[in-house]
């Protein structure tokens, strides 16, 4: 069976009526919205605690500001805005928790309408994925969240004669906004490498196009960075800068793989040789 037969009965395989299609969509729809509904149940159920978790980074920049951990306080001046700031955070927590369910199910669906090659070629990036966007949520949390709290605890005023006390007591909803906005920021940026990757693999992208690109992408990190973080140099710096490393890890990967590539069309091209002049060869062996 030649190649184009195979790929003929791949594509007849991969199709099916519209109807199947859609029975399909919504078992996958179905998956990731319980898996999701579950998620969001056990997250609202320990909310607190949850919540009491995202302060700790809040107590570290206290301890770093010299001041006491353990009086720490936050507020909140509406009746039900601590409520819904745990509903917030528990949709927050449930979709983390239930990415890799819904990433699955987007694959499962997806997955009959692509070639045997490209199922393969896509399936590490299914588990890199996540995996990035933890490094990122992690640097979020050990690191980048203290370093903010700390720069605006530094802001706080004592009072005495001259001037009057002033005391930062953030509201529970800013809170969580300002970390789940720095997560969210920091767990897509670092999905550059992946996209920056498939791109190259279908043949949208370059190596070359990123590198010569490298300049506008300083200036367009920096941008980002002011549009996504809170308004103060640090918070941009520390977006920015693992955002320009990443583009170069992206660089490097881009490379990786149109060396990949290079070498396997040339594996088939010898191979297409070869079985060219075996065929060549075939008539003059009859022949005699």
């Amino acid at each position: 069976m030649s190649v184009s037969d195979q790929e003929k009965d791949e594509i007849e395989k991969s199709s099916a009526p519209l109807i199947e299609h859609l029975i399909e969509l919504r078992r996958r729809l179905i998956w990731s919205l319980g898996g999701f509904f579950i998620a969001f149940l056990v997250c609202f159920f320990f909310a607190k605690r949850l919540f009491n978790l995202l302060v700790v980074p809040f107590k570290w920049a206290t301890q770093w500001a010299g001041l006491d951990p353990h009086k720490v306080e936050l507020i909140y001046t509406a009746p039900q805005e601590f409520f819904f700031t745990q509903v917030k955070l528990a949709m927050f927590g449930g979709m983390v928790i239930a990415f890799p369910l819904i990433a699955t199910q987007i694959y499962k669906f997806i997955a009959p309408g692509l070639y045997k090659n490209e199922r393969s070629a896509f399936l590490p990036f299914l588990i890199a994925s996540p995996i990035l966007f933890l490094m990122g949520a992690s640097l979020v949390y050990f690191f980048f969240t203290p370093m903010v709290m700390w720069f605006f605890l530094a802001m706080q005023q004592v009072g005495t004669n001259d001037q009057v006390q002033i005391s930062l007591l953030p509201k529970v909803s800013e809170y969580l906004s300002l970390i789940m906005t720095l997560i969210f920021s920091f767990g897509l940026v670092f999905q550059l490498p992946v996209v920056t990757s498939l791109l190259t693999r279908v043949g949208l992208l370059s190596s070359q196009a990123l590198a010569e690109k490298r300049k506008w992408a300083i200036v367009l990190s920096f941008v980002v960075a002011a549009v996504l973080t809170p308004p103060d140099p640090m918070s941009q710096c520390g977006l920015a800068i693992p955002t320009i490393i990443l583009y170069e890890v992206a660089i490097w990967s881009s490379r990786l793989i149109e060396r990949s590539q290079a070498r396997d069309r040339l594996a088939r091209e010898q191979q297409e040789e070869a079985g060219s002049s075996v065929a060549g060869k075939t008539p003059d062996a009859s022949s005699t």
